[in-house]
């Protein structure tokens, strides 16, 4: 079996469409989108309709996608700006009605096994009182990540919510695409898993695309927060 692994597209369609080609060509017999397909990027309405739409694609709840499915955290937390409330708003405005049913089923957590290798897949561990994410840790080390993945069974974890590539060995080993749809560079971020009777396989890669018709799109659909969103992640880095 291989299987193509992406997360973060953050309604970047461009950066969506060029990882699903190349997923494709290396003859996949599966795509996992391990959270967060909407927010930020400018079409999330046609990103999602794309996922929805895929043949053999599982798709992992983030918590932007929670946050369409249920609704924005009620108080607005403190963590959360007016600028913020405003882009999820106009995200959800976009979306039509009835795709709410189909993104609230989506799992937060996905298992599997590929001979003796235990293959877990998430967005992000859930905090400890259940209502959210943990918080990202930033540059994490083998042993943080042993901490905040606990409570996950598993050989392998892949996992996204923090958008910089990663790949670290603890415990187990920990897998972090890197999010296709944020980065400063043109280029769209996936992994491939390939197993067979001789054991397994795991391959990160990039393919490039262009980033220009987001930015003219961010203009085009007089996306909230633009601005803000351009400078911190895609101007930024990670």
């Amino acid at each position: 079996m291989k299987i193509g692994i992406i997360t973060d597209a953050h309604a970047n369609l461009p950066a969506l469409d060029a990882a699903l080609a190349a997923i494709d060509a290396a003859g996949c017999d599966l795509t996992i989108h391990t959270g967060d397909a909407i927010g930020i990027g400018p079409h999330p309405d046609l990103v999602l309709e794309r996922l929805l739409a895929r043949p053999d694609t599982h798709l992992l709840m983030g918590n932007h996608d929670e946050w369409f499915a249920f609704g924005l955290p009620q108080p607005q937390p403190s963590w959360m700006s007016d600028d913020e409330v405003a882009h999820q708003q106009w995200v959800h405005s976009v979306l039509p009605p009835e795709a709410r049913y189909a993104v609230a089923a989506w799992p937060y957590e996905m298992t599997f096994d590929l001979g003796s290798l235990k293959v877990v897949l998430c967005h992000y561990p859930r905090d400890s009182g259940g209502d959210g994410f943990a918080s990202i840790l930033r540059d994490p080390s083998p042993a943080d990540l042993d901490h905040l993945f606990a409570g996950i069974p598993g050989d392998l974890v892949f996992y996204g919510h923090h958008h910089p590539q990663s790949d670290l060995t603890g415990a187990r080993r920990y897998v972090n695409p890197g999010a296709l749809g944020c980065h400063a560079v043109g280029e769209a971020r996936y992994a491939i898993l390939d197993a067979d009777d001789d054991g397994w396989s795991l391959q990160l890669h990039s393919v490039p695309y262009d980033p220009a018709s987001v930015f003219a799109d961010f203009e085009q659909r007089d996306v909230p927060a633009r601005e803000a969103i351009q400078r911190i992640f895609f101007t930024a880095g990670d």
